[in-house]
Formats: C-alpha cells, sequence, structure tokens
C-alpha cells in the first residue's frame, strides 16, 4: 500500500479539463498560464488521452474530447459547466497574458468586494478561468457585508439603466 493516498505533487482535488486538441491547448497553457508539461500520452489514433502540466503549485489533467468514449469539450457541448480559479501575484499582468494568447474577457478585472482583484476569460478552447490576485484579507462578516453593499449597488445601477430617460 502506498505512504499517502495522494500521489506527491497533487491536492485532494486535481482537475482534469477535456479540449478539443489537446497539443494546441498545452501550447496555449504554457503561454498564458506558464504552464509546465509533465507527461502526455497518446491513444488510438496518436490524439492525446491524458497530460499532465503544472500550473503554479498545481497539477491540471487534460485529455482530447472523444465522443465515442462521452467525453466532450466545452466546445461541442455549447457551454461550460464549471471554471478553473487561478491566483497569482500580479493578476493584471496574468490577465493580459491570457489575453495576448488568445483568451477572451468574460468577466473585466477589478477590485472585488471580497478582497480580490478578480477577471475571468475563457481560453481558446471554452474553458473559464478565475485570475485573481489576494489584496485584503477579510472576516466572513466584512465579506457579507461587503458583498450586499455591491448587491445594492448592482441593484439600484440595473434600476436606474430600466428608468424612461
Amino acid at each position: 500500500m502506498a505512504a499517502s493516498s495522494t500521489p506527491t505533487g497533487y491536492h485532494s482535488v486535481t482537475p482534469s479539463l477535456i479540449v478539443r486538441d489537446a497539443a494546441k491547448a498545452i501550447e496555449f497553457y504554457k503561454q498564458a498560464f506558464g504552464a509546465e508539461e509533465l507527461s502526455r500520452m497518446a491513444g488510438p489514433g496518436g490524439a492525446i488521452m491524458h497530460a499532465e502540466i503544472r500550473i503554479g503549485d498545481s497539477i491540471v489533467m487534460l485529455g482530447e474530447e472523444n465522443v465515442e468514449w462521452g467525453t466532450k469539450s466545452p466546445l461541442s457541448t455549447d457551454g461550460n459547466p464549471g471554471s478553473l480559479h487561478l491566483y497569482v501575484a500580479d493578476a493584471d499582468a496574468a490577465f493580459q497574458r491570457a489575453l495576448d494568447a488568445g483568451a477572451t474577457v468574460r468577466y473585466p478585472l477589478e477590485d472585488a468586494f471580497w478582497g480580490d482583484r478578480y477577471g475571468k476569460l475563457t481560453d481558446p478552447f471554452g474553458h473559464e478561468w478565475g485570475i485573481a490576485t489576494r489584496q485584503k484579507e477579510m472576516t466572513p462578516e466584512e465579506m457579507e457585508r461587503a458583498g450586499a453593499e455591491w448587491m445594492a449597488q448592482q441593484a439600484a445601477g440595473q434600476s436606474a439603466q430600466q428608468q424612461p430617460a
């Protein structure tokens, strides 16, 4: 029996992405997020069946979509049921680096009410990435208060937009 139930270098939860054109995805993640390729395994026909990359201190698994095996990328399902959240030292630089590599903006960077500098991108393979830098530690109570204020501001802005001119 292994000494640990979690392999060295992994965390308890390890994301695994299904992508269309895994080789291009690996290159994008290298350019956009500074990923390091750890392994690559070809399946039938030469497509990448399983690969692993490291982004920061986390491993991300990925593989080629294969409809016959029931694995589809967000590009084949017209949507994305989840997203990845990446903490970095400089959200502005990381956000721009990902844009330069081919990502598109889903939510622009802003100083978020929960204490992060935060924005969200969609990569060319349909996966969403939240990019953040922690700017301020907040208690749950402070975060709840700030969230309520933010939601009130959003509601007031929507009401103002709905008023006739």
